[in-house]
């Protein structure tokens, strides 16, 4: 299996059909055929255990969960949630008298998209045109948990759009040397769409017009861009951008 069908592999939610929590996007828990419908605090568990990825002491997903409380308070909090739990949430979870945990039968959504994430980031092979790179967009284009405003929820979140911008671009460097630029456009869209401020992925998007021959376009975006950022924070684009026009196809 080459470097892209691992990639694939990993991006395609079809390729996990057991027990599945979502963070992408929402949250979500499925069973493997159908969605669970959960209530609100037993998703605010799940989820918390799936972003600390490990095994969590009980009174510190108490704290966190419950942070504006005694610890006492907190503690009882979390007791009454677990009771509460339906066949379907409490098979996600492994409950012992000091310790909480999503069960290793679970696959999570973020989990496949990082690790995606870091295979973009290191080293890889020479590639392939025409695998599924639209499965790896996909996979890299969801924040966490948009319109939860938690401490714990905030800190992952823009750990990974950080990484998600990155492999994003370099998804679309690694298409447009391979040659599949309408594929590159994309992945570079879908960057540009998370942060349409942010410098890198235009340049991502410019590199692969001009790769293809398509100066016009690039000059396009270049002054959409030049447009978009004088009329938000009164900058011009850094020469590195410019230069990107000057070096020509």
């Amino acid at each position: 299996m080459g470097a892209r069908d691992e990639r694939a592999s990993l991006a395609d939610p079809r390729t996990s059909r057991g027990p599945r929590i979502s963070l992408l996007g929402g949250f979500g828990l499925s069973d493997g055929r159908v969605d669970v419908a959960i209530a609100e605090g037993p998703q605010r568990l799940l989820a918390f255990l799936a972003l600390r990825k490990r095994p969590v002491r009980r009174t510190l997903a108490a704290g966190a969960l419950w942070p504006d409380v005694t610890q006492e308070h907190a503690g009882s909090s979390l007791r009454s949630t677990l009771a509460r739990l339906d066949a379907g949430a409490r098979s996600a979870l492994v409950v012992t008298a000091s310790q909480l945990a999503i069960a290793d039968r679970i696959t999570v959504d973020l989990w496949e998209s990082e690790a995606l994430a870091r295979r973009l980031a290191g080293p890889h092979e020479s590639l392939t045109v025409d695998r599924s790179s639209s499965a790896e967009v996909d996979a890299l284009s969801s924040d966490i948990l948009p319109d939860w405003y938690e401490d714990w929820v905030i800190v992952e979140a823009e750990a990974w759009r950080l990484r998600r911008f990155h492999a994003l671009e370099t998804l679309a460097d690694d298409l447009r040397v391979e040659g599949s630029f309408g594929q590159a456009s994309v992945a570079a869209q879908a960057a540009i769409d998370a942060d349409p401020l942010r410098e890198s992925p235009r340049a991502a998007l410019i590199r692969v017009h001009m790769a293809e021959g398509n100066v016009s376009d690039a000059i396009r975006e270049f002054a959409r861009y030049r447009e978009l950022l004088e009329r938000e924070l009164g900058l011009e684009p850094t020469p590195r951008l410019q230069a990107l026009l000057d070096a020509g196809p």
